[in-house]
């Protein structure tokens, strides 16, 4: 599990025949083979370290459902590491497992931002919930059918893919793990 409090900006060093590489000094200081790292929000686990770098095995589907396939050498990209179980939750519950894909509509000079995302996402997205945006925690703004906006503050914008991406550009989504629940829940009849 993850938080969506981004712990540094990593840059890709190689993609490809199924393996993402990464370098990021900071994640890997306390990492070894099997741990998990959440690049771009996405949930990897580490195949390989060598020295600041590490590598992980990517599959097929990962690359196509979510906006890693869009990587290149010296892509930034947002790194977390899981959640301890002593640490405070900064951001919100978020598990690594990506939604689905949106597109960053717009941006306006004061740090908001416009989503594009699939209308079967946005009937988890709510005013006041949060989002995932590339792995970074955010408070939704305002939420339509096919899109929602956030508010970008100066850290964020600095410390994250967030700071840089442009419309037209990808970004990964993960919609809050209790909604989903609760909709399954009341698919099912469960009202106790």
């Amino acid at each position: 599990m993850f938080t969506g409090i981004i712990e540094e900006l990593g840059s890709v060093v190689a993609v490809g025949d199924g393996r993402l590489t990464v370098k990021g000094p900071l994640v890997t200081s306390d990492a070894a083979y099997g741990s998990s790292i959440a690049v771009n929000g996405c949930c990897l686990t580490v195949a390989a370290l060598d020295g600041e770098t590490f590598t992980a095995d990517v599959m097929v589907e990962t690359f196509a459902r979510t906006s890693l396939g869009a990587l290149m050498p010296g892509s930034p990209v947002n790194l977390e590491r899981p959640l301890r179980a002593d640490a405070r939750l900064g951001g919100h519950v978020v598990q690594g497992h990506v939604d689905g894909t949106g597109t960053v509509a717009a941006r306006e000079a004061d740090g908001v931002i416009r989503v594009d995302i699939p209308s079967d996402l946005s009937r988890y997205v709510v005013a006041k919930g949060s989002v995932a945006v590339d792995g970074v925690s955010l408070t939704v703004v305002e939420a339509g059918d096919t899109a929602f906006t956030v508010s970008l503050i100066p850290a964020t914008l600095a410390m994250t893919t967030l700071g840089s991406k442009g419309p037209g550009e990808p970004v990964n989504i993960e919609v809050d793990v209790l909604a989903k629940y609760v909709e399954r829940l009341l698919a099912r009849g469960v009202t106790t």
